[in-house]
């Protein structure tokens, strides 16, 4: 029979041979499923003493889900009570069997029976009860149905029954044919198959209101606590599709939709949506009900500013800054404090991207705080943080800012913002250069417990922080060399944040930048250039940097440096520091590979300059050392051996391996260089403790795999070793060497031209 929609509820229909009993706004109605619940109550009820007391709890717990939920197959309502109480399971079968197969006075005198569990002195159920509700729900839905509409559902639980008959004398025939391993493995297959219980759920029918409010709660929390569990894109368009078909004007259905879309950066889907949304939100009248005549000014108002929002996350800045100047002017109308903070807020971030200024946010964090907004206000003092951690503001007054933000959280309860926080803290420690205290702040956000409350089986702090911590812990285990453990996180990364989820693209760039530094360790620079594509995807500076770096280490100087100059000039523009001082220091190298050795000099001087100015200590020590390294060059090893002592420090306690050991191997070639002058004992004394230094480096190249610089070091040994008279071990250098020379091409750089 057609649908005919009505207002907010559904007029008495047939489809998919379930019956639909809402003539007078009765919010549910009676399908073959939920006749077998009926049946599983009354089951549950004549049992009484005789089921054990863990058998009804764990019933007790089985029913809730299986009343709120969607319609399901037969099949998998009897595996569930199964699962709790075989003997019930087994009674609530015979019970449908002799319904089904019986005549239809049969099915009139099961639900006449039905409102005896509401009598007596003591009844079996409370009438205000979640399943007394159920019952009576049930009772009057079945009552308001025609005669031919009683026949209609007594052919559909006929067919629902023979449906479940059908399947398990398949599955019967299965087993007969089959043997015990592979019964196995269809089992496992089929418990596991969520593509099935997909499409289980969309074979179901429509959902009475109440099902489609608990599908949609569900749902919602999943896409913020859980994506993996959530039903895929697709799947859930679908659902939703089917429920709106049924009733256009479910709000929700719109809102959840939206929020779908965005999973999948689907721009035009998540506009019609959102915008849909608030039209139903205004035509249904459910703003107005609780706020009075304001509720369909403030339906508009914080339509126009959610617009803003999702124009401003698809980098859509003018028309952003259009449905924000409405919004503006709207709440300002009204006087809608709030939400002028709210708007506030997103014009701080449009206005961002033009210049460069605090002061809005300044003003809407006290203001956030004045009108008693805690949460606007935190995010305002992230932001703020963020911005002057850019700006190179101390280290030590970030985190007393931090600090007064976390005071707010925990005051307030705010888990999300805590995981923000501590997120904030990992990433500006690795903005400053301190591993290890990034790697605290790492480990305390995953061994923190989420204070919202989430449903068993949902993984907890499953939000965009936990995915740039892990990023973050991927990225300091490879640096110091454990790359399984790296990829131990990444395989993490993916399961929990799978290729089609909202925060997919920071792992994949983390993954692509780790397997691009071990091509380049290893020496397998046609590997780091097919990867260089896949940097480039997901962050334009990224993959010109890697491109140069590529280009580098083929000798391509000329076109290495066209690159890294246009980069230069465009991080200038928008201010990004940290890449700034990296493009100057492969610039330096570029002069010195190429013997301009003087002109590298003004180069490093400006990163260093800039590296102090922005408190990037890291980078400072790096710089320190490709000074060292000039010096080395221009003939006065003395000097450089003196400023190496006060940036290798930062080097060995917070670096990475490789950078480690270039540091070492640096110190060694000084010492080398400075022993030329020295006395012949002193001399002996300076050449051995730089063999123990090659020693040290050498353990830091092997363990990222580093064979070039490996190669350079055993070259370097054996020279030293030929000096000091020592031939067997000057022997073994030399043909560790060989083999590595033999296995990796040499470009004709001299061994002294090369920092890294």
């Amino acid at each position: 029979m057609a649908s005919v929609h009505e207002s907010l509820y559904f007029n008495p229909m047939m489809t998919n041979g379930v019956v639909h009993a809402n003539v007078f706004g009765i919010k549910d109605w009676v399908t073959p499923y939920k006749m077998a619940l009926l049946v599983l109550l009354s089951e549950l009820g004549r049992a009484g003493s005789q089921l054990g007391l863990l058998e009804r709890r764990r019933l007790n717990r089985l029913l809730l889900p299986l009343l709120q939920g969607p319609d399901m197959p037969l099949s998998r309502l009897r595996k569930a009570i199964e699962e709790s109480c075989p003997h019930l399971a087994s009674s609530v079968h015979i019970r449908l069997k002799l319904m089904a197969e019986g005549e239809l006075k049969d099915m009139e005198q099961f639900f006449d029976d039905l409102s005896d569990s509401f009598s007596g002195t003591e009844p079996e159920v409370h009438k205000t009860s979640v399943v007394g509700l159920f019952l009576r729900h049930m009772i009057l839905a079945y009552n308001k149905l025609s005669f031919s509409q009683v026949y209609k559902l007594y052919t559909a639980l006929q067919q629902y029954f023979q449906n479940d008959e059908k399947k398990s004398g398949i599955d019967e025939n299965d087993m007969e044919l089959t043997n015990t391993e592979e019964q196995e493995g269809k089992m496992e297959k089929e418990e596991l198959d969520v593509p099935l219980r997909e499409e289980e759920v969309s074979c179901s029918g429509p959902l009475s209101q109440k099902q489609a409010e608990y599908f949609l709660s569900q749902q919602a929390s999943l896409l913020k606590n859980d994506e993996t569990k959530a039903l895929t894109p697709a799947s859930l368009q679908k659902e939703l599709n089917n429920l709106l078909k049924f009733n256009p004007d479910f709000a929700e259905a719109h809102y959840l939709s939206y929020l779908n879309s965005l999973r999948v950066q689907d721009v035009f889907s998540s506009t019609h949506s959102l915008l849909h949304y608030f039209d139903r939100l205004i035509l249904t009248g459910a703003e107005s009900k609780s706020n009075g005549d304001e509720g369909y000014g403030r339906s508009l108002r914080y339509a126009a500013l959610n617009l803003a929002a999702l124009h401003c996350r698809f980098g859509h800045y003018q028309q952003a800054e259009l449905a924000l100047q409405e919004a503006i002017r709207i709440a300002q109308e009204s006087n809608d404090h709030v939400c002028l903070q709210h708007c506030l807020s997103w014009l701080y971030i449009l206005e961002q991207k033009i210049f460069d200024s605090c002061v809005l946010l300044e003003h809407s964090v006290n203001k956030s705080l004045h009108f008693g907004l805690p949460y606007l206000a935190s995010l305002g003092i992230q932001s703020l943080v963020q911005r002057r951690a850019f700006a190179g503001k101390a280290a030590n007054k970030l985190m007393d800012a931090l600090k007064d933000s976390d005071l707010l959280h925990w005051k307030h309860s705010l888990s999300e913002l805590i995981d923000i926080s501590i997120a904030q803290k990992t990433a500006i420690w690795r903005l400053y250069g301190r591993s290890t205290m990034a790697l605290q702040q790492a480990q305390t956000l995953l061994s923190m417990n989420s204070l919202e409350a989430v449903n068993v089986g949902v993984q907890q702090n499953n939000t965009e922080s936990f995915a740039v911590v892990l990023c973050h812990l991927a990225e300091l285990h490879a640096e110091q060399g454990y790359f399984a453990a790296a990829s131990e996180i990444l395989k993490h990364l993916k399961e929990r944040f799978p290729p089609n989820s909202q925060h997919a693209q920071l792992w994949m760039l983390f993954d692509q930048k780790i397997q691009f530094e071990r091509a380049m360790n290893d020496g397998r620079y046609h590997i780091a250039d097919s990867l260089v594509a896949g940097i480039t995807a997901l962050s334009s500076i990224e993959g010109v940097y890697r491109k140069a770096i590529v280009l580098k280490a083929q000798n391509q100087m000329s076109e290495a440096h066209k690159l890294l100059q246009k980069l230069l000039i465009h991080c200038q523009k928008i201010k990004n520091t940290e890449m700034v001082i990296s493009v100057l220091l492969s610039i330096a190298e570029l002069y010195w590979r190429s013997s301009c050795h003087t002109i590298a000099l003004p180069v490093l001087l400006q990163a260093l300059a800039l590296s102090r100015e922005y408190s990037l200590q890291y980078l400072a020590s790096e710089t320190v050392l490709n000074l060292a390294f000039s010096q080395l060059i221009l003939g006065i090893p003395e000097q450089a051996l003196n400023i190496l002592h006060m940036a290798i420090e930062p080097v060995l306690a917070h670096g990475a391996v490789l950078d480690k050991g270039c540091a070492m191997f640096l110190v060694a070639k000084c010492q080398v260089a400075s022993a030329a002058s020295y006395a012949q004992q002193k001399k002996i004394e300076a050449l051995e403790s730089a063999i123990l230094n090659l020693n040290e480096a050498k353990t830091y190249f092997a363990k990222v795999d580093c064979k070039e610089q490996l190669r350079d070091v055993l070259y370097f040994q054996a020279r030293l070793f030929h000096t000091l008279g020592k031939t067997q071990e000057r022997n073994k250098c030399a043909m560790l060497f060989r083999q590595l020379h033999q296995e990796l091409p040499a470009h004709g750089v001299p061994l002294i031209n090369a920092f890294k």
